[in-house]
């Protein structure tokens, strides 16, 4: 019996490549043209779509300090991603392009036409990564002293996508007719305000913008505690997640896919993509000892700690890298982040648990192009699908890698019939939904 295909995705960020390696793109991103070329490629390989993620704020979170973060050039600079979603739209014909929009740093109204906008340059192509950002330093940049409660930040995107979804239909699929006889742009009668009154947000409406081609974005989420789950369950067409081996991504997989059953929804309608990081080479030795330089690395070792202190604002810092740590801990940024790294009662050392989990990949997967597809088709006929979302090992991405997937893995997924070999769908939703 053949196995299904999987959807793919790359989770990536318009920030620093491997700026001082060879393949690199000089260490200069900033036009965006990087990053267009990268898309290319991954069109090239029938990817359903590019996941530009994001954050607000420069981190102090490892050491006190900002500096763990600007030496390593790791969460910062990074830019905007919403132009370079407009760029790579318009440069693409296929695939979808995601970027993430925090809650915390738009009003609906803002937001909804940024969207709309992106969408109608790709020619409904866009997704909104859904996020209500994780981290003190970025309620700081707004305003606030603090982050709200983990609890309270869904209730407040729960209202966020009441408006935002008013706003998206607050003009008809035909509200726009161009009748050049009678010299009508618009029905006027198709097109209104929803005087939106919740108990956190208010608009007037309606957009000013047309109906994009999708109506409203594709919504991506990644929720790993049992409240960002059941959000992602109600509202994402695609869920990004990352869990520990099989076991651990069939049993979220089915968890989300029971809640949205729960809340009416059809769970064939969601695709969850679980966020892995493959280490090819031409042989396994070769890819083997590939990762074993890379998670060995002092550098890889301090870029680790300062991401999972970053989204967790807990300073990995102050724990010795040779010792369990010291108990559960706990966050109110990325909880399921948080979990996935700890592995709570495994006994390991920090340096054992950032060696493992350094890469935030959901299961290894080390070897040829060839293994590493017959691998990742074992590995979905036991979740039970949907697919995955691949990122650079080590925390870096350069020319040579995106040559590797595209050119060399996914080309032995197609072989193996684990992957599209064309497009057949129009826009990012029906995409998502083809299969």
């Amino acid at each position: 019996m053949a196995r299904p295909r999987m959807h793919l995705g790359w989770f990536t960020n318009f920030a620093v490549d491997e700026w001082n390696d060879a393949f690199a793109n000089g260490g200069d991103p900033w036009s965006g043209e990087f990053y267009v070329e990268m898309a290319k490629a991954m069109e090239r390989a029938c990817f359903d779509y590019i996941m530009l993620e994001d954050t607000l704020m420069v981190s102090e979170a490892l050491g006190g300090s900002m500096q763990a973060y600007l030496k390593t050039a790791m969460m910062v600079p990074k830019h905007d991603p919403a132009p370079l979603a407009a760029l790579i739209g318009a440069a693409t014909t296929r695939l979808g392009v995601v970027a993430t929009l925090s809650t915390l740093g738009y009003h609906p109204f803002l937001l909804a036409r940024l969207c709309s906008t992106i969408d109608s340059i790709a020619r409904g192509r866009f997704g909104w990564n859904i996020v209500t950002s994780g981290e003190n330093a970025a309620a700081q940049n707004f305003g606030l002293d603090e982050l709200p409660p983990r609890e309270v930040r869904y209730d407040m995107a729960d209202e966020y996508l009441e408006v935002v979804c008013q706003l998206f239909d607050s003009w008809d699929e035909d509200a726009v007719i161009r009748d050049r006889d009678k010299n009508v742009y618009a029905d006027h009668t198709k097109v209104r305000p929803i005087h939106f009154e919740g108990k956190y947000f208010k608009s007037r409406g309606p957009l000013n913008t047309v109906r994009s081609p999708q109506g409203r974005p594709t919504f991506v989420q990644a929720g790993g505690s049992p409240r960002g789950r059941e959000f992602a369950a109600r509202y994402a067409d695609s869920i990004i997640a990352v869990a520990n081996g099989i076991e651990g991504m069939k049993s979220y997989r089915d968890d989300v896919r029971h809640r949205a059953a729960k809340a009416g929804r059809n769970p064939d309608d969601i695709k969850v993509l679980f966020l892995i990081a493959p280490v090819l080479g031409e042989t396994l030795e070769e890819a083997r000892a590939k990762l074993e330089r890379g998670m060995a690395s002092p550098a890889f070792i301090e870029r680790a700690l300062a991401l999972y202190s970053s989204i967790t604002d807990i300073d990995f810092g102050q724990y010795d890298l040779d010792e369990p740590l010291p108990g559960k801990l706990t966050t109110n940024g990325e909880q399921g982040s948080l979990d996935k790294f700890q592995q709570f009662g495994s006994g390991k050392t920090l340096r054992q648990l950032v060696m493992e989990g350094g890469n935030s990949s959901s299961i290894e997967l080390v070897g040829t192009p060839d293994q590493v597809a017959e691998r990742m088709g074992e590995v979905m006929e036991a979740v039970g699908g949907d697919g995955f979302l691949i990122k650079a090992p080590f925390h870096r991405v350069n020319r040579r890698y995106i040559i590797e997937v595209c050119d060399g893995l996914v080309p032995a997924l197609q072989r193996h019939g684990l992957a599209r070999t064309e497009y057949t769908k129009t826009t990012l939703r029906e995409t998502l939904r083809e299969f």
